[in-house]
């Protein structure tokens, strides 16, 4: 089963949020997949990485959200994305290991991945936590992530210096109460993070680390927040510089780390 680029639709229900970054040519010739890219962190970074120069695989649940994403990239007349629609939920090894076959098949390489989609789930203490919510929740979280990355290695180990970047949070790195199932899906993360990485290092190209966007104007943080002033918060556009940097080659000294975004941005802004 090949990738197929998304056919052109109507692009005036696409949200077009000018990026707080240039238009640059840091990602020429790259091919990066994006999970989640039909909207909030993973759409912005999709864009970035698009206008970047780089081939964006969107992957996301809800094919019309990525056509959305694929039409504002073709608007502004950037490599041509491609659309690969998939429910984490209920996907099984074979979807992925299809997938990672067609990306050796159509491209060079597959030089980033960055898994952005996440499930939140329900909020509350662990004695009442539907059991049924909590394997759900662990598919899409850990499992996809792990079925995913194990599909795409050969395809990551193709390219001449690749990264994966692996969504964190604040709750995976220390536990809090009430946040359940996703704050444990985000432990497990950074554990998935810390052995691949440890794996990869002397052996491969690839990068690996865990990244952290902090609270951001997304409809997890409202779910979460539903009383938050949304406009108090940052916006997904403000962080990809940050987002940028950790797929460009001047981030190949970052591996098996716990990034926060919000500290990287620091430091890009004071260089």
């Amino acid at each position: 089963m090949k990738i197929e680029p998304a056919r052109n639709h109507d692009n005036s229900d696409t949200e077009n949020t000018a990026l707080t970054i240039p238009v640059n040519d840091s990602l020429q010739g790259r091919t990066i997949l994006v999970t989640g890219a039909g909207d909030g962190i993973g759409k912005a970074a999709a864009l970035t990485y698009a206008r970047s120069g780089a081939t964006v695989i969107l992957l996301g649940r809800t094919q019309s959200k990525l056509e959305a994403v694929y039409d504002a990239i073709a608007s502004e007349k950037l490599p041509e994305a491609v659309i690969h629609p998939l429910d984490l939920a209920i996907a099984g090894s074979e979807d992925y290991d299809v997938l990672g076959r067609s990306i050796i098949d159509q491209f060079p390489a597959l030089d980033g991945l960055l898994h952005n989609a996440s499930e939140l789930g329900a909020l509350g203490p662990i004695q009442y936590y539907a059991p049924e919510s909590w394997m759900k929740l662990m598919q899409i979280n850990v499992n996809a992530v792990f079925l995913l990355t194990r599909a795409l290695l050969p395809a990551l180990e193709k390219s001449d210096e690749a990264r994966i970047l692996m969504t964190s949070s604040s709750v995976g790195r220390k536990g809090r109460a009430y946040w359940g199932a996703y704050a444990v899906s985000k432990f497990a993360t950074e554990g998935l993070m810390q052995v691949l990485a440890d794996e990869l290092a002397d052996t491969t190209n690839i990068r690996v680390n865990s990244i952290n966007p902090g609270a951001t104007r997304t409809e997890m943080r409202r779910s979460a927040y539903p009383a938050e002033n949304p406009l108090s918060l940052p916006t997904a556009e403000s962080l990809m510089p940050a987002y940028l940097h950790l797929m460009q080659t001047a981030s190949h000294p970052l591996h098996g780390q716990a990034i926060d975004i919000r500290t990287l941005l620091t430091e890009l802004s004071a260089k």
